[in-house]
């Protein structure tokens, strides 16, 4: 389960940012997840009920996930296309030389805190 280890990164990276900000308390983390991430999102979750729950900073915390679709690039004929609903072969051309131009990302987008 990397997820738990992804939520320690994230308690790690909210607590400094918290402590160069002199924060007391943030509400409400929005995370940027890619589609194809390899994320699961029930498990992020779960483990960040569990961990935030520990850090008085974070306690009560909620993880906004904010679903990034994956979109694909082919080299051969240029166009863009839905990585999930057509993989790695292009729709449009058939070619196998294609690059996927976002939908993998996590990123901490937005932290509400007081």
């Amino acid at each position: 389960m990397h997820e738990l280890g992804i939520v320690f990164h994230m308690v790690d990276l909210l607590e400094r940012v918290g402590k160069e900000n002199e924060l007391t308390r943030i509400q409400r983390v929005v995370l940027d997840l890619g589609e194809v991430s390899g994320v699961l999102e029930d498990q992020l979750q779960d483990c960040w009920k569990w961990a935030s729950a520990k850090h008085d900073l974070l306690n009560g915390a909620e993880l906004a996930v904010n679903r990034i679709p994956a979109v694909t690039v082919c080299n051969a004929c240029g166009r863009t296309y839905g990585t999930v609903a057509h993989g790695r072969i292009c729709p449009h051309c058939e070619s196998p030389d294609t690059v996927l131009l976002r939908g993998n990302e996590m990123e901490v987008r937005e932290v509400e805190a007081y």
